[in-house]
């Protein structure tokens, strides 16, 4: 374990005015509390805050954040309180504390919690004080450094809570050398057999070729001698975890991977990061697609440096960064440059991005809406890398790896991306799903009366957009909702001998606490509140008479007396619905919902139609209807489906799968329904259920009659 006095002298070497007597009565103070505490590993339990402690020196963080990282554990795990190390070491440390503890608390990669709402809860934390987040991630890389000692379900927990959620966080916020080593860390877990065949052809390369890195160094160095510029050169090996990625995301065996290796020059100024690009461009051949200007255009949390591939000595492609020492260290730091310090003063780099300004642009326009939307939308946010683009008039959208043309319209403007109809790209029309590159030119066409699509959920690559054309579709949904809550209020009415006007409705709105009549059609479509509620605030003596069940034979009103009718099985009308009778030989009359497909094919046959409309009262379930639901494939979601149905009073009187994937299902349900109210009922109680992708009515038109 680290000694007092060693720890102090790390913080010593960047900061010289440190409060060591802070540092030391936090260590003293620590290590009494969690006395007689210990390890998996069988080490002393305070081992642990003063590893997480020194990883933070070495970022060269302020004394606030080295004190949190020795009491981090001690309001969880020990006898102390919020209030006695409020009183110790003042109420800032203590908040910070605090968080760090709630933090440790949010299972996030949990099934048995709810992972979004909690990762809200992570991202509000960091938005009152960020060195909260910088505490958590030391204390989740030395547990990771150490986590054999652990149990194997627990390591894997940890591992793929690791990968998905802290590791991508640590790149987000500026931190590549964390992410990279959270990774690699996660990916020995996850993935031993992988990581060690990485490792196993990485030393058998060495061995065919040398140790090439010393070599490309210096031929690095002589060319920037020859040059007279004074610049620091570091090359190194790319993590297994990264060699992997690279394998999977491009399908090429290891054999046929080549750049690997990584090199960094350091200049002193800006001018000779560009001066050293041209003679790395001029001495090796540039490979095409795989150059990035981030000092021009920086990431938005401060990253500059620019990014190119070469093909270097004996051919090998090797990736080189070149950055300004003041670049570097954000580029070490990221966010956390915010409060770093150099020749022991607070750092006043300036490319350290305000913590706050960051946080808000990650989270930007994610304060509404439910936890989930929020979790997709953060973590779209923080595994993307970024495109620069341009518009006509050359100004510069930064979008994330991946985006489309739709997101760059909704970069511009809500409005812009709304209206979207098509994109050209470099004067060249293309479809809207292209995945854009750096440096196009993207001109957006719109149309009035555009609205977005479904379909474009699927497309876009931004939270931003997501947001807004989630926003769009629930305004369409409400429009939708209206209308429906329209034809059910109609239905109601006509069940009670009354007739539905807007000044019913408004009564109705007044008694139910509504805003207008409108509110109350939407409630109506979406299942939020009954027709038998507007009826009996209306009229409430109608609702305690006993309706009389309609008998099945006489449920349709307008069928001559020798008539007898069929419902078909190509829309399958429910009562409720506005329906049309049509004559056929042999077969009597066969009854359709009006809008249905199949009518088109007697249009011209006007003497075959019949008006009909449905007998008022309540119908028995025995009408089949069909549905279309998408399931995830896990265990017990079938059978919780169908208790689902039965719950809402629909009998299930047939089931075929349409299609089996590894992660879904698709089937067909026919369930047995009173009318068009009960179908509504259970198509929202359906969708409501998270195992539940898609459900819809579904019209067969092969059974046309």
């Amino acid at each position: 374990m680290i000694e007092v006095e060693d720890l102090i002298a790390l913080v010593r070497n960047y900061n010289p005015h440190t409060d060591d007597g802070l540092i030391r009565n936090a260590y003293a103070y620590g290590l009494k509390m969690h006395e007689g505490q210990f390890r998996r590993s069988g080490e002393p339990y305070f081992t642990h805050p003063v590893a997480v402690a020194a990883i933070l020196t070495e970022m060269r963080l302020d004394d606030a954040t080295i004190v949190t990282a020795l009491l981090h554990d001690t309001i969880e795990d020990t006898r102390a309180s919020y209030a006695e190390v409020a009183g110790l070491f003042g109420e800032p440390i203590a908040e910070l504390v605090d968080g760090v503890t709630k933090l440790t608390n949010l299972q996030l990669s949990s099934s048995e919690t709810k992972q979004a709402e909690n990762f809200r809860k992570l991202f509000m934390a960091m938005s009152k004080d960020l060195r909260v987040i910088l505490v958590k991630l030391a204390d989740r890389l030395h547990n990771m450094r150490t986590i054999k000692s652990m149990k194997p379900e627990k390591q894997a927990q940890k591992a793929r809570e690791t990968m998905e959620i802290y590791a991508p966080l640590a790149g987000r916020m500026g931190m590549q050398w964390m992410r990279e080593e959270l990774e690699d860390l996660a990916f020995k877990v996850l993935n031993p057999e992988a990581r060690t065949s990485i490792i196993r052809r990485f030393v058998g390369l060495q061995k065919e070729t040398g140790d090439v890195i010393p070599k490309i160094s210096g031929d690095i160095r002589l060319l920037l001698e020859e040059a007279k510029i004074d610049a620091d050169v570091f090359g190194r090996a790319k993590r297994p975890y990264s060699i992997w990625r690279k394998m999977e995301e491009k399908q090429l065996a290891f054999s046929r991977l080549s750049d690997i290796y990584g090199f960094r020059v350091i200049t002193k100024t800006e001018a000779e990061c560009y001066r050293v690009l041209g003679l790395i461009h001029h001495r090796w051949r540039a490979v095409p697609g795989r150059f990035k200007d981030y000092i021009s255009q920086p990431k938005t949390n401060g990253y500059r440096s620019i990014h190119t591939t070469v093909s270097g000595r004996d051919g090998k492609r090797v990736e080189v960064q070149i950055r300004t020492r003041q670049m570097h260290e954000v580029a070490e730091s990221g966010v956390a440059a915010h409060w770093a310090y150099k020749d022991g003063e607070r750092s006043s780099n300036p490319f350290a991005v305000d913590p706050a300004q960051w946080i808000t642009t990650l989270t930007e326009r994610f304060g509404e809406g439910d936890h989930e939307e929020f979790l997709e939308n953060v973590k779209l946010e923080m595994y993307s890398d970024q495109v620069f683009c341009f518009t006509p008039k050359g100004d510069v959208v930064k979008l994330p790896k991946g985006a489309t043309p739709i997101d760059f319209a909704y970069a511009i403007h809500t409005r812009i991306g709304n209206s979207c109809v098509g994109a050209k790209v470099d004067g060249i029309r293309v479809p809207l799903w292209t995945r854009l590159k750096n440096g196009q030119s993207v001109q957006v066409i719109t149309a009035s009366g555009q609205r977005p699509q479904a379909t474009w959920l699927d497309i876009v690559g931004t939270g931003r957009a997501r947001a807004a054309i989630r926003k769009s579709l629930r305004e369409e949904d409400r429009t939708r909702f209206v209308k429906l809550g329209a034809e059910l209020a109609r239905v109601a009415f006509e069940h009670v001998g009354r007739k539905v006007t807007d000044k019913a409705l408004r009564t109705a709105a007044r008694s139910l606490g509504l805003t207008d009549e409108t509110e109350v059609l939407a409630r109506l479509g979406s299942a939020e509140i009954a027709s038998g509620d507007v009826i009996g605030v209306l009229y409430p003596e109608l609702v305690h008479r006993r309706e009389e069940t309609v008998e099945p034979t006489r449920a349709v009103i307008g069928l001559g007396a020798d008539q007898s009718f069929t419902r078909a099985g190509c829309c399958q009308p429910l009562p409720g619905e506005r329906i049309v009778g049509i004559t056929y030989r042999g077969r009597g009359v066969v009854i359709h919902s009006i809008d249905c497909p199949a009518l088109e094919d007697v249009e011209s046959e006007p003497e075959r139609w019949v008006d009909l409309h449905w007998q008022g009262g309540q119908h028995p379930p025995v009408y089949t209807a069909s549905l279309k639901v998408t399931i995830s494939n896990d265990a017990g979601v079938l059978g919780h489906i169908c208790t689902l149905v039965g719950q809402q009073r629909a009998n299930i009187s047939d089931l075929n799968f349409v299609d089996r994937k590894p992660d879904f299902y698709s089937l067909i349900i026919e369930v047995e329904l009173r009318d068009m109210e009960h179908l509504h009922r259970l198509l929202t109680a359906l969708e409501a259920e998270t195992d539940v992708a898609q459900v819809e009515r579904w019209r067969d038109l092969s059974r046309k009659p």
